[in-house]
């Protein structure tokens, strides 16, 4: 394939404008970009109800279905797993063979089968169980597939738009699928007298509108009659497959796992707000939503900030992480909810200002790449901090918030070198 197609390739693949259209990609781009920003955002929010609605009720699925408690953390470990390390193999592919959309497509068509599909899980017996467990495993695939591919078509618009802006409101829209699904799903379950299967059954109407709008999405991204899906030549494609990431993205990457180790798990704070008796066991999908809410807004402000202060907004994040504890295990209500909120507004600022810092850090064609290996980085530092901070909290809720304010320290520490770096290249390229 020659070079100009692949310019055309790549340039249907970000949403810009090409030549072939009669429009400038100062004018048309601008706006391309932004519709493809929102279209994603649209297209996450539907897939978010699907997938984080039913992982609102795995657990009781997989325990009506005979599985022991041990098994359900196993199969959802399992899952949660895949959906991280396999990205180290999906992000080289899509760089290397430039399929960033059918990729995508794939990936969320996982999700739009499987999910559904565990609603027939309850009439199958014996194999009830075996089934959930592969279906779940499927759908964790199908994230695992698409998630670098559709970050890099993202990030690409979001650079014509503002990376910050972009990546905060395409998040925002994330959000508030992963509120309205769980939602949904508890609504139909309350309403069918505890039955999880018309719960389930429900997904099926955001996931089959999550692939209309990506089909849709897909269709208005190809604004010239070549075809972007397609490799990119053996000499590019090499070229990509040598060039090392740069080290400043490394580090970056480590600095993000020590603040997601320290990050405690909502389930932790559920956990112990419910045995503290801060809160009945009913409020704490309130206090979630909540979390989600402020998600939602840290990713648009924080975006904002980004492009207009730079990447030094990031150095609230290990800051806000090391408060969580102390609010979140402090005793009331009051302090728990704020702690609440706080983490809310880290994952959301994780989320989205954070991957706009992973994308400016790296060559455009190297972007799946990178997310790849830095979801996996992001999964080793949770399971990690995860283990951590079970243990200590069975010690004291004390020695859990010194090792959290500590290791947000070291956190903070290695940002700052990242950012230093970043600065003096940017200064001196050479």
């Amino acid at each position: 394939m020659s070079a100009g197609v692949n310019r055309v390739d790549d340039a249907a693949d970000a949403g810009q404008a090409t030549p072939t259209t009669g429009r400038t990609q100062g004018d048309a781009g601008t706006g391309q970009a932004w519709r493809l920003v929102v279209g994603f955002g649209v297209v996450s929010l539907a897939a978010d109800m699907v997938y984080e609605g039913a992982r609102s009720i795995y657990g009781p699925l997989l325990a009506s279905l005979g599985a022991s408690a041990v098994l359900v953390g196993l199969i959802t470990g399992a899952g949660e797993a895949a959906a991280l390390l396999l990205r180290l193999v999906s992000g080289p592919m899509a760089d290397r063979t430039r399929r960033y959309w059918t990729l995508t497509i794939v990936g969320y068509g996982l999700t739009a089968v499987c999910v559904p599909l565990l609603a027939v899980t309850p009439i199958l017996g014996g194999a009830g169980l075996a089934v959930a467990a592969a279906l779940i495993l499927a759908e964790r695939l199908g994230k695992a597939i698409r998630s670098p591919a559709k970050s890099a078509l993202l990030a690409d618009a979001a650079s014509r738009v503002g990376m910050g802006r972009g990546l905060g409101v395409h998040k925002a829209l994330d959000q508030i699928g992963a509120f309205a699904g769980p939602l949904l799903v508890a609504a139909v379950v309350a309403a069918t007298a505890g039955a999880l299967w018309p719960g389930l059954a429900a997904l099926t109407v955001p996931a089959v509108v999550a692939m209309l709008l990506l089909t849709t999405l897909r269709a208005r991204a190809r604004s010239s009659p070549a075809e972007p899906d397609t490799s990119t030549g053996p000499g590019a494609a090499a070229k990509t497959g040598r060039d090392p990431l740069p080290r400043r993205f490394h580090w970056f990457a480590a600095a993000m796992a020590v603040c997601t180790a320290g990050l405690v798990t909502f389930g932790l704070i559920g956990f112990h707000l419910v045995r503290a008796g801060v809160v009945a066991t009913a409020a704490v999908p309130l206090m979630y939503a909540t979390a989600m809410a402020a998600g939602a807004l840290a990713a648009l402000v924080t975006g904002v900030l980004y492009d207009s202060l730079g990447s030094w907004v990031l150095v609230v994040l290990p800051a806000m992480i090391a408060v969580v504890p102390p609010l979140a295990f402090g005793g009331d209500l009051p302090a728990a909810v704020l702690g609440v909120v706080v983490w809310g507004a880290a994952v959301g600022l994780q989320d989205s200002t954070v991957k706009a810092m992973v994308a400016d850090l790296v060559p455009r064609e190297r972007r799946a790449t990178a997310y790849g290996i830095f979801a996996a980085v992001q999964g080793a530092g949770a399971l990690a901090g995860g283990a951590a901070a079970g243990l200590l909290y069975d010690r004291s809720v004390s020695s859990l918030i010194v090792a959290v304010v500590l290791s947000q320290a070291v956190a903070l520490l290695m940002l700052l070198g990242v950012l230093v770096r970043t600065r003096q290249h940017r200064r001196d390229p050479a």
